[in-house]
Protein backbone atom coordinates (compact mmCIF):
# COMPACT_ATOMS: atom_id res chain seq x y z
CA UNK A 1 0.00 0.00 0.00
CA UNK A 2 1.38 3.41 -0.96
CA UNK A 3 1.11 6.12 1.65
CA UNK A 4 0.58 9.54 0.08
CA UNK A 5 1.51 12.72 1.91
CA UNK A 6 -0.46 15.55 0.33
CA UNK A 7 0.65 19.11 0.79
CA UNK A 8 -2.15 21.27 2.12
CA UNK A 9 -0.87 24.08 -0.13
CA UNK A 10 -1.31 22.05 -3.32
CA UNK A 11 -3.98 23.49 -5.66
CA UNK A 12 -4.97 19.90 -6.53
CA UNK A 13 -5.19 18.81 -2.87
CA UNK A 14 -7.54 15.84 -2.62
CA UNK A 15 -7.84 15.55 -6.41
CA UNK A 16 -5.30 12.80 -7.03
CA UNK A 17 -6.43 11.96 -10.58
CA UNK A 18 -6.11 15.61 -11.62
CA UNK A 19 -2.69 15.80 -9.97
CA UNK A 20 -1.35 12.66 -11.68
CA UNK A 21 -2.73 13.89 -15.03
CA UNK A 22 -1.16 17.32 -14.54
CA UNK A 23 2.29 15.88 -13.82
CA UNK A 24 1.96 13.38 -16.69
CA UNK A 25 0.96 16.10 -19.15
CA UNK A 26 3.96 18.21 -18.11
CA UNK A 27 6.44 15.29 -18.27
CA UNK A 28 7.14 15.69 -14.56
CA UNK A 29 6.88 12.03 -13.55
CA UNK A 30 5.09 10.83 -10.45
CA UNK A 31 3.86 13.53 -8.03
CA UNK A 32 6.19 14.03 -5.07
CA UNK A 33 3.48 13.24 -2.54
CA UNK A 34 3.64 9.57 -3.59
CA UNK A 35 7.17 9.30 -2.15
CA UNK A 36 8.57 9.17 1.35
CA UNK A 37 10.12 12.44 2.52
CA UNK A 38 13.61 10.99 2.00
CA UNK A 39 12.92 9.80 -1.55
CA UNK A 40 11.07 13.01 -2.45
CA UNK A 41 14.19 14.97 -1.50
CA UNK A 42 16.12 13.25 -4.34
CA UNK A 43 13.76 14.80 -6.93
CA UNK A 44 13.81 11.50 -8.88
CA UNK A 45 10.12 11.20 -9.73
CA UNK A 46 10.40 8.14 -11.96
CA UNK A 47 8.25 5.01 -11.67
CA UNK A 48 11.44 3.06 -10.89
CA UNK A 49 12.28 5.41 -8.00
CA UNK A 50 8.72 5.05 -6.68
CA UNK A 51 8.97 1.24 -6.80
CA UNK A 52 12.32 1.34 -4.97
CA UNK A 53 10.98 3.75 -2.37
CA UNK A 54 8.11 1.40 -1.56
CA UNK A 55 10.24 -1.75 -1.57
CA UNK A 56 8.70 -3.24 -4.70
CA UNK A 57 12.09 -3.63 -6.41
Amino acid sequence: MIKIEISQNCPRHGKCCACVAYHRDHNEGVPGCFFSKEAEATYDRSIKALAKDHGII
